[in-house]
């Protein structure tokens, strides 16, 4: 009889002894598991960003944050669009857009929904520095042929008005634009193109 119960015994304590193992696996793995989804704040930096430009002046540039990423959104004045407009496409790389980043929308000369705002990442495609801008025309550090733009002062990339990337640039692409719809004249939301037309 004593056996039997140490048989007993041993069963018993083999099944307690897996199932305490079992809930403590389970309890270690569940916060393990839940490390992998993203953060609340990381959710957040994926969704559309609304920005008001009511009060943005001409040839003023605001900045904001997009999954993770800087977007400048520029109010171009008549002049800085004309200068875009008479732009040998000699002196780019990639006067159509044909190679860049961008929503079909874009694809135009000025890179645009609007003509007056420019919406791009500010972020250069060569190694990922922060292009500056440079909006004088002809400074003496950058020659006579400048017309005002982007200068990323990493590796001397060059961008002009609607972030197309200059002939001699270590850049290999144009500047990217995001996705962007207007709500209105002055809302956009970047990252939501949602019905977004030319």
């Amino acid at each position: 009889m004593s056996d039997e119960a140490d048989l007993s015994r041993r069963h018993f304590l083999t099944v307690a002894t897996s199932v305490v193992g079992g809930v403590g696996v389970v309890l270690t793995a569940v916060p393990f598991v839940a490390s992998f989804r993203p953060s609340a704040r990381a959710q957040a930096m994926g969704g559309p960003v609304e920005v008001d430009i009511g009060k943005l002046e001409d040839g003023a540039m605001v900045r904001v944050v997009w999954r993770g990423r800087p977007v400048w959104i520029l109010r171009r004045t008549k002049d800085m669009v004309g200068r875009i407009e008479a732009e040998p496409p000699s002196l780019l790389k990639d006067p159509d857009s044909a190679e860049s980043e961008q929503p079909d929308y874009t694809r135009n000369p000025l890179r645009a929904i609007k003509p007056d705002i420019l919406v791009v990442v500010g972020v250069c495609t060569h190694l990922g520095c922060a292009p500056i801008e440079r909006f004088d025309v002809a400074p003496p550090d950058l020659g006579p042929d400048w017309k005002g733009g982007f200068y990323c002062p990493c590796h001397g990339s060059r961008f002009d008005m609607a972030g197309r990337v200059m002939v001699g640039s270590p850049a290999p692409t144009n500047l990217p634009i995001p996705p962007y719809r207007f709500v209105g004249d002055n809302m956009i939301i970047i990252g939501d193109d949602t019905g977004a037309k030319a």
